[in-house]
């Protein structure tokens, strides 16, 4: 028997050290050394191809860029509008996707139903389920509607056993649920560790480049939200999606923090329904709360995600505090809701100090882009004094610590997609403000916090 030895393993750069040590050599991070146990010997080989393998990309000779022919990358629509949105417009050959999520948020209920649609167009497809039987597969996609699904199935884990079955099939696309789950015979180690999970994901992205067979990998989260496993699996593959949303809610957000052949920051929304997860065709009503009137405390913005402007509705609810007035924000930063409400202070003139601050962003969405400043600081007045915002209105702008109004990108697209769903009335910006008017659309560009206070007290 080959001899054992044991190395320690960093869970966040993946680094290797022969004794445990507080902090990790390669990265830094503190308690991130985990035990693992590996053979020894020349076979122990992670560069090497799994036994009985051999469909691996060819060495390429040396050339300069410019002697290189770049060609477009061909994709092909996976049958979800919404899906095909968040990959850059569809599955790339040979590309590889991660894709992660809570329990139960439909991730494999999502890839079940593109894959029946990808089979459906006449593209062979495989499905690899390492924590359902098929039994259980089968049962979901009757509840699905697509019980006479020709999807391949099959339920393995062994990394060696699904790499032979790919070989001989020679899928388009394969759904590798989970990678946490898959192991290789040549580590020991469990499957799930740090090892088994780096490796069995190097050699399953090997084999995409080297065949041109797309992949995805459904991956588990932490209890922080964070993809479980080292976090060079996420630096191995080209697209990397995570599954946003409440379980007790019926709407879901796919969004893309990384992709090679698209745009970052997309989003996809989904309705789940008895048959599956559905694409939401127009967003922007479900962050907008239906109100039969206005109500004070509520203002609109047009934000971005990705290539999309979406329209959302930030509440403010300002209270009466004790000695220490609390701060939070639900769907914002809690650090920039502190800074505003200062700003507003100084240069406008509206003083919170004693007041309790509660902002959220209708819908579950999160919002990074400083764009919602004016909107936030317009929410926040509106509640304090009691007095609605009028119908149809909206604002968006950053806003900086001098008190300026600075603009944000893309503002035209912004205003037409608020004209487009009917608003009549929008604070911007004097940068963002449009050359042509917009049929519709009254707009009122402002340069600074004080402009845009005193814009809203004569509506």
């Amino acid at each position: 028997m080959a001899k054992e030895k044991t190395t320690f393993t960093c869970t966040e750069c993946g680094g290797t050290s022969p004794r445990w040590l507080g902090k990790c050599p390669s990265c830094g991070a503190w308690n991130t050394l985990i035990e693992q146990v590996a053979e020894a010997g020349p076979g122990k080989n992670r560069l090497s191809a799994p036994q009985g393998y051999a469909g691996l990309a060819n060495a390429q000779p040396v050339l300069p860029l410019a002697a290189i022919e770049a060609q477009d990358v061909a994709r092909t629509p996976s049958g979800i509008d919404e899906l095909d949105r968040v990959l850059g417009g569809g599955i790339v050959e040979g590309g590889v996707v991660l894709i992660g999520g809570d329990p139960g948020i439909g991730k494999s209920t999502l890839l079940l139903q593109a894959m029946d649609a990808l089979q459906r167009a006449g593209l062979p497809t495989l499905y690899v389920t390492g924590e359902e039987s098929g039994a259980q597969v089968a049962l979901r996609s009757r509840r699905l509607g697509i019980e006479g699904s020709q999807v391949q199935l099959l339920a393995e884990i062994q990394l060696e056993k699904i790499l032979a079955t790919v070989d001989a099939m020679q899928p388009a696309v394969v759904v590798i649920d989970s990678i946490q789950t898959t192991y290789s015979d040549q580590l020991t180690s469990a499957p799930g560790s740090v090892a088994q999970v780096r490796e069995c994901a190097a050699h399953l992205t090997r084999m995409a480049k080297g065949t041109g067979i797309a992949v995805i990998l459904v991956g588990h989260v932490t209890k922080e939200g964070a993809l479980a496993g080292p976090r060079v699996l996420e630096h191995m593959v080209d697209t990397v999606l995570y599954f946003e949303g409440d379980t007790h809610s019926q709407f879901r957000l796919v969004r893309a923090i990384k992709n090679r052949f698209g745009a970052v920051n997309e989003i996809g929304v989904f309705a789940m329904t008895e048959k599956g997860l559905k694409g939401v065709s127009n967003p922007s009503a479900i962050f907008l709360s239906q109100h039969s009137e206005p109500v004070p405390g509520s203002c609109v913005m047009v934000t971005l995600e990705g290539t999309r402007p979406l329209l959302v509705e930030i509440q403010a609810l300002v209270d009466s505090g004790g000695p220490s007035p609390r701060r939070l924000s639900v769907g914002l930063d809690k650090d920039r809701l502190a800074m505003l409400l200062a700003v507003l202070h100084r240069h406008a003139g509206v003083a919170c100090m004693d007041q309790d601050v509660f902002v959220n962003a209708v819908g579950g969405v999160r919002i990074s882009e400083p764009a919602a400043d004016l909107a936030v600081m317009l929410s926040i007045t509106s509640s304090l004094r009691g007095k609605a915002l009028p119908r149809g209105f909206l604002a968006f702008g950053e806003v900086g610590l001098a008190g300026e109004v600075r603009p944000a990108p893309r503002g035209q697209e912004r205003l037409k997609e608020a004209a487009k769903l009917g608003f009549s009335v929008a604070v911007v910006p004097k940068a963002n403000a449009p050359k042509k008017p917009i049929e519709g659309l009254t707009i009122h560009a402002v340069e600074r916090v004080e402009e845009a206070m005193d814009v809203v007290r004569g509506l």
